[in-house]
Parts: structure tokens; C-alpha cells; sequence
């Protein structure tokens, strides 16, 4: 159908990604990092948990990251991880 804006994907996406991630693959439990838009952004989850993306400097890439202040060393995050909370 033209003009449905993919059944809400693009929006989904859009939203995503400006928080610094996105699930490329659908029904995948990973979802690819990237850099946020927003310098700080917190998800309130339905079990009444917090997960916070926190971006550091003006960088268009990423140079590090970390999970509950331990370092990522991977290209992806979990919905495991978000969904337990945390930053």
C-alpha cells in the first residue's frame, strides 16, 4: 500500500535508533548499537524496571561502550539486557 509508511516500521526505526539501537534482524533478541541523538534517554519498562542510554561527547561513532558500567565489546545488545535494566 503506498503512503503507509511500512506499517510502522519506518517509525520504529526512526525512534530506535535515535535512542543508539535497532533490531535489524526481526524476531532476533539482539539489537545492533549505534550513536544516540540524545545526550541521555531513559525506557521505562513494563516490569518497572529503567533502562538509560547515556551518550558521551559529540562524536558521530563510537569509541567505547558500556553496560552497567562494565565495557561492551560487542557490535549489539541484548533484549535480555535491556529489559533487566540498568544503563
Amino acid at each position: 500500500m503506498s503512503g503507509n509508511e511500512d506499517c510502522g516500521q519506518m517509525s520504529a526505526w526512526y525512534v530506535l535508533s535515535s535512542l543508539g539501537f535497532y533490531p535489524v534482524t526481526p524476531g532476533s533478541n539482539e539489537y545492533v548499537i549505534g550513536t544516540p541523538l540524545f545526550d541521555k534517554a531513559t525506557i521505562n519498562l513494563e516490569n518497572g524496571k529503567q533502562f538509560t542510554i547515556k551518550k558521551h561527547g559529540d562524536g558521530k561513532y563510537i569509541a567505547s561502550a558500556k553496560a552497567n558500567s562494565q565495557p561492551h565489546y560487542n557490535s549489539h545488545i541484548t533484549h535480555d539486557l535491556i529489559m533487566n535494566g540498568g544503563s
